[in-house]
């Protein structure tokens, strides 16, 4: 047994909301009685998921809630939970942001000019570019 509650639609809607998903399709009737929601990560990949009809407190059995989790939200259910109870939603990969890298010709002008690649290492991109101006400033 995991700990955790019998997940149910009401649940599947829930976790998607709080982590952002859009509704793209909401169909009634006897054609599809699904609403699908998608969710583009950050290195494009879109994850799909459905959502029967109605989403009400109707709870998933293991093996179909164990695939929902693995081939379509792919989360753990930790994380699942998480999302649902305090609306943490999953990293997946966004961490924080990084800092604009310094351009390769960049690096390569102010190596040349015997500047340390350690005291590059150390810079940000406006500071090696500032360096760089200097250096040429001081050429001229």
């Amino acid at each position: 047994m995991s700990g955790f509650p019998e997940p149910t639609r009401k649940d599947h809607q829930q976790f998607c909301l709080n982590e952002g998903w859009t509704q793209v399709r909401n169909a009634v009737g006897k054609a599809g009685h699904h609403v699908t929601f998608e969710l583009t990560l950050v290195d494009g990949q879109i994850l799909r998921t459905r959502i029967s009809h109605p989403p009400n407190r109707q709870s998933y059995g293991p093996s179909i809630w164990a695939h929902i989790l693995r081939e379509q939200l792919r989360v753990s259910e930790d994380e699942f939970w998480t999302c649902v109870r305090e609306k943490k939603v999953p990293q997946r990969g966004r961490g924080e942001p990084t800092m604009p890298s310094i351009p390769a010709g960049v690096v390569a002008q102010l190596l040349s000019h015997g500047v340390e690649e350690s005291e590059v290492r150390l810079m940000s991109r406006a500071e090696a570019i500032e360096r760089l101006n200097l250096i040429w400033s001081e050429e001229a």
